[in-house]
């Protein structure tokens, strides 16, 4: 018997990690976005509801990246019949946490479930990057670790060019997300058209360090170099107010290192423990809690699994 609906679940991904500014990423265990695909007889896809985004997405098939990562789906599958989706936003929008590639995913994720889940996490890529694209432009530093899991080294947009890195086993992640919104073009618009050459030596090397950290199982050489930006966040940090003493704040709670979340302003701490995660977030958000800017802090662990079918019917 046919299934009649599907449910799913993406999780929210940390972008860049510092220093790989479009090329690296990956996916945190909590929280995340969820997608329920119910089947329709009339074809393409229909937004029914969204719940948790305060009334700030588009209902249009053309403008939500679930919807059209829904109908990439449905044409990937070759059905004549359609979808109706429900989104329940977990994930606050323009945040840095990949909220629109956690709705894209979940909502590929549900649909290929709801018709068999015939298609593998390879074969769903395309439809996940067309819905973010949407937003955010054609690349896959949030939507290949939400999709995988993991840390995933980015080098195109296809799966042969999505590279799982090694998640080392005791890092833990402190995150404060200040109640402000940093939309992704915005945060493009004041990147450097032109990288001097001393900068694009300091930059490849810290990406270098970077991923040799990863092997080596290695948090505090892994958090230095992912503080070895020295191109995006030099461009960007104007619109995370109070960067530096929360990273301060963090570093003296015991984090190791503290980077932008993707375009941000969510500001992310590498711990190696739980307890110094939680006082690490914690710290961060009394220092912006001074300045009257309220905000979530929370800790979380790297999910290796990724997106999931969370039930059928």
């Amino acid at each position: 018997m046919a299934n009649t609906r599907a449910e799913a679940f993406a999780p929210a991904t940390v972008a860049n990690l510092g220093v790989g500014f479009d090329i690296l990423g990956l996916a945190l265990h909590e929280p995340g976005d969820v997608v329920r695909a119910e089947r329709r007889e009339d074809p393409g896809a229909v937004i029914v509801h969204i719940e948790g985004d305060g009334g700030r997405l588009p209902y249009a098939a053309d403008k939500n990246t679930a919807c059209i990562a829904a109908e990439a789906t449905l044409r990937l599958l070759g059905v004549r019949t359609g979808a109706a989706l429900t989104i329940y936003k977990r994930l606050p929008l323009a945040s840095g946490l990949g909220s629109s590639a956690a709705s894209a995913v979940a909502a590929a994720v549900a649909v290929n479930a709801l018709y068999g889940a015939s298609l593998t996490c390879a074969e769903l890529l395309p439809a996940c990057l067309e819905g973010e694209a949407a937003v955010s432009g054609y690349h896959a530093d949030n939507i290949a670790p939400c999709l995988f899991g993991g840390i995933t080294l980015v080098t195109g947009t296809t799966a042969d060019q999505i590279h799982a890195l090694p998640v080392p086993a005791n890092i833990v992640l402190g995150l404060f997300t200040p109640d402000m919104a940093v939309p992704t073009a915005m945060a493009r618009a004041v990147l450097p058209a032109l990288v001097g050459l001393r900068e694009m030596v300091a930059q490849t090397a810290a990406v270098a360090w970077l991923v040799d950290a990863l092997h080596r199982q290695d948090i505090a050489e892994l958090a230095a170099a992912m503080e070895g930006d020295v191109v995006v966040e030099t461009a960007r940090a104007h619109l995370i107010p109070h960067l530096e003493d929360a990273r301060a704040a963090a570093k003296q709670a015991g984090a190791l290192g503290v980077v932008i979340s993707g375009a941000g302003p969510t500001l992310c701490a590498v711990c190696d423990d739980e307890t110094t995660a939680r006082a690490a977030g914690e710290a961060m958000q009394a220092i912006y809690a001074r300045v009257g800017i309220t905000g979530m802090a929370r800790h979380t662990r790297i999910s290796t699994k990724g997106a999931h079918v969370l039930g059928v019917a």
